[in-house]
């Protein structure tokens, strides 16, 4: 329950009321009401045995924007290689904004189950929901990587939604998913839920949202931000559930907790934290493309001195009470890596010798790459070098391009690439979001930098670019934790000790920002063992967990 409607709920209470007024319709609801009889049986195999599964589809937003029939070409992709010229056909134009909700038989009648909602944005790219429950499938709810499975057997629901996010061009060729447009329509996906609560199986209270990479940042902006009014006016827009014309909400879209794999967040400082982690193991040996020129070299120097005033701006405090700074995240980490080693040889792992192979597979398909870094003894750690232990990790997978987010128009960097094209208005190709690379833009009239503008960073953002820190704002949770904002209370989050997708210091800085709101019942936070930019590798603790939390939080 939302913080307004607890403090109604107190009201009513004081006048001596029994029950709350009956809550006014939304501009949209009457044509966002879920149809129980229109859905498809979809039979599977679960764990050998054949299960019905109801599948229904719908729109979730009264106001859907059609889109273009050919979306535009992505940028540079993870090998560095040049764009395609292809752009991508889309069968349905309202894809993005429509959802999949699949309903065990079992659960059909259950109005207190689960709702997991997975959201993909992958790489922050807008995507149409997926066929997660495919008839003839196998599925097992005993396998570590099935959460499908694991799902059904469970009796929740499930529901995948799809979203805007960059790369989304209507038909009227606007880009329409420009921040914080990916995370205005998860919400919208969970108010549609609340407004059906009544009528469809599973408890819009215990809807869990969860995402990996981009899908996973989504995940943790939508549960830190719960019924916040700074997107009312966005919700307004794609006519949500329980929205007015005018940007008064009736209904709320905090959720219950997140399960969030691998998070790329805090966009507007992962280039920072990045080259603070990884700037000194800068080579054209291990960086994506293989090229790392001076101007690289100069750019990560700079992006790697910023680092230190904006960790301690946040004001967070490790577990023992002291301030999270560039030093302390260093022990943090090192101090969490070791927690998971440990765990990992409780559960059976073999760490190899000092000067003996791990065994894991590389970039490049070889499986060499020697200890040099951890010593166990007694299965205890007993020595951890954390410079050591990065070279391995950017040597199992290439570092990428500095900047590694913010990459667009500067640093000598060609083509679109990073997360450029998810800022700026409907009309611009992409933005600069960053000081580093607004001030260092290189290309003339793409309407970023001070060539452009005549203003630096810090004198545009606070004037003309108001709509540009806004949307990045609103994609970043820690701009909403111990806010008026109804931060989910349950968060699982998960970062594989092989990722180099964003820097450690990015997720270590979201767990202590979630460990700082008071409201936030229980964080479980682990850099799982041997893991690389992935989700769903740890199916049976996440939802050992998932079940444990919705046992002690009680009915809904």
């Amino acid at each position: 329950m939302g913080k307004k409607l607890i403090a109604c709920g107190l009201a009513a209470a004081l006048l001596g009321t029994t029950a709350l007024p009956a809550m006014a319709a939304g501009a949209h609801d009457a044509t966002l009401k879920f149809d129980a009889e229109n859905f498809e049986v979809i039979t599977v195999n679960l764990d050998g045995q054949p299960v019905n599964v109801r599948k229904y589809t719908t729109v979730y937003v009264g106001k859907p924007i059609e889109m273009a029939a050919v979306q535009p070409p992505r940028g540079v992709g993870p090998s560095g290689a040049p764009p395609s010229t292809e752009g991508t056909p889309l069968a349905d134009p309202f894809a993005y904004q429509t959802m999949n909700i699949y309903v065990p038989e079992t659960a059909a009648e259950d109005g207190k189950t689960a709702i997991l909602l997975q959201v993909r944005n992958s790489g922050w790219y807008a995507a149409g929901p997926a066929e997660v429950v495919e008839a003839g499938k196998d599925y097992v709810s005993t396998s570590d990587t099935d959460a499908t499975g694991a799902a059904l057997k469970a009796g929740y629901i499930i529901v995948n939604a799809g979203s805007r996010s960059r790369g989304a061009e209507a038909a009227d060729s606007t880009l329409v998913g420009k921040a914080p447009a990916a995370v205005v329509d998860a919400k919208a996906a969970v108010r549609y839920l609340r407004l059906n609560d009544a009528t469809m199986p599973g408890s819009a209270e215990r809807i869990i949202i969860t995402g990996t990479s981009g899908g996973g940042a989504l995940s943790v902006a939508v549960a830190a931000s719960g019924n916040s009014a700074e997107y009312y006016p966005y919700l307004a827009e794609i006519g949500a559930a329980g929205m007015s014309k005018a940007g008064e909400s009736f209904l709320n879209d905090d959720v219950f907790a997140t399960l969030a794999y691998c998070p790329i967040t805090d966009l507007g400082n992962a280039d920072t934290a990045y080259e603070w982690q990884y700037g000194f193991l800068r080579s054209a040996d291990n960086v994506v493309g293989g090229t790392l020129t001076d101007a690289h070299k100069a750019g990560s120097a700079k992006l790697a001195a910023a680092y230190d005033s904006y960790i301690s701006s946040l004001g967070y405090k490790l577990e023992d009470g002291s301030p999270l700074t560039a030093e302390t995240m260093k022990k943090a980490i090192v101090s969490h890596l070791t927690r998971e080693v440990e765990e990992a040889i409780a559960e059976g792992a073999t760490i190899p010798a000092i000067g003996e192979d791990f065994g894991v597979e590389g970039r490049d398909g070889s499986r060499s790459f020697a200890n040099d870094w951890l010593t166990v003894e007694a299965e205890k750690v007993t020595d951890l070098n954390y410079e050591n232990y990065l070279k391995f990790v950017s040597s199992v997978s290439a570092l990428k391009i500095v900047p590694a987010f913010d990459a667009t128009a500067n640093t000598g960097n060609e083509y679109l690439r990073g997360e450029n094209s998810l800022f700026g208005s409907s009309t611009d190709t992409y933005a600069n979001f960053t000081e580093y690379g607004w001030n260092n833009n290189e290309v003339a009239g793409d309407g970023s930098g001070p060539d452009d503008t005549g203003k630096n960073w810090a004198d545009y953002i606070t004037g003309d670019g108001a709509d540009l820190a806004n949307q990045l704002k609103l994609i970043n949770p820690h701009a909403f934790f111990n806010t008026e904002a109804d931060t989910a209370l349950y968060w699982y989050i998960r970062h594989g000790t092989l990722d180099r997708d964003t820097a450690f210091a990015v997720e270590l800085a979201l767990y202590y920002g979630v460990l700082s709101d008071e409201s936030v019942q229980d964080v479980n936070f682990e850099l799982a063992w041997m893991k690389p930019h992935a989700g769903n590798y740890d199916v049976q603790e996440a939802f050992a967990w998932l079940a444990e939390t919705l046992a002690a939080a009680g009915e809904p």
